[in-house]
Formats: C-alpha cells, structure tokens, sequence
C-alpha cells in the first residue's frame, strides 16, 4: 500500500517552543498539517490545513523545506506517511478547531512523556536540536 501523503509544519514560539496537535479520539502529539487537496501545492496545503486545523495565517514568503520523510503513521495501523515538512511563521491567534482537540507548546530540547508521532519523535525533533 503507498504512504499517506502530508504537508507538515514546524512552527516554533519566540522561546523556542514547537506546536503540536492532538486531533480528536488519538492519543499522539503531532506537527500540524495534512494530506494536499486535488491540484494544491505544498504551500496552499499547508495554508489552508493551518487555517482550517488553527484559525492561523501563513506570512507569506516564511516557508522554508526541511525536507522529506517517510515513516509509521500515527493513526492508521499498518500504513506509513510521507511528509514534506515545512517551517513556517504564522500570525493570528492559535485555537484548536476542526479535528484538533488539543494543542501543545514543547521544548524541543526537553519534551515531556506525552505520546509523540513517529513523524514529530524520530524526525522533527533531531532538526530541531541539530
């Protein structure tokens, strides 16, 4: 079966801190994000995903690749994703929506127990140290 194909974001706080999402009935913090709608690029996926997921903005011209990585999916036994992960600035407030039942502000440096995404845990983090 072929991965799941997402937009990821990695967004971080003036402390340094990164966003994650929790998405309603799962257990594992995750970046935000999501699979592309027919015809979307990279950069109006992630928009509209962090819009739709967040009620946040995209600053224009703030995306910057870090790349692609395959790996488990959280939520769907038995399936891997891949991700195009992006950093990006955002403006706006932050509140969960849609799917999302609960964000996170981390320490990359330190993140606590709470259950993390293979994407976010075996990916995400290493880039933030690095």
């Amino acid at each position: 079966m072929p991965p799941i194909e997402i937009v990821a974001a990695l967004i971080r706080d003036q402390k340094g801190r990164m966003l994650l999402v929790r998405k309603r009935g799962t257990a594992a913090f995750m970046q935000p994000g999501g699979k592309r709608d027919a015809g979307e690029d990279d950069h109006a996926a992630l928009a509209r995903e962090l819009d739709e997921e967040l009620g946040c903005r995209v600053i224009a011209g703030s995306q910057r690749h870090l790349g692609d990585f395959l790996c488990v999916a959280a939520n769907e036994p038995d399936r891997h994703v891949k991700a195009a992960v992006y950093a990006v600035e955002v403006t706006g407030a932050i509140e969960p929506a849609a799917e999302i039942e609960e964000i996170l502000w981390i320490d990359p440096a330190r993140p606590d127990a709470r259950p993390l995404a293979p994407l976010t845990r075996d990916h995400i983090l290493p880039l933030t140290r690095g």
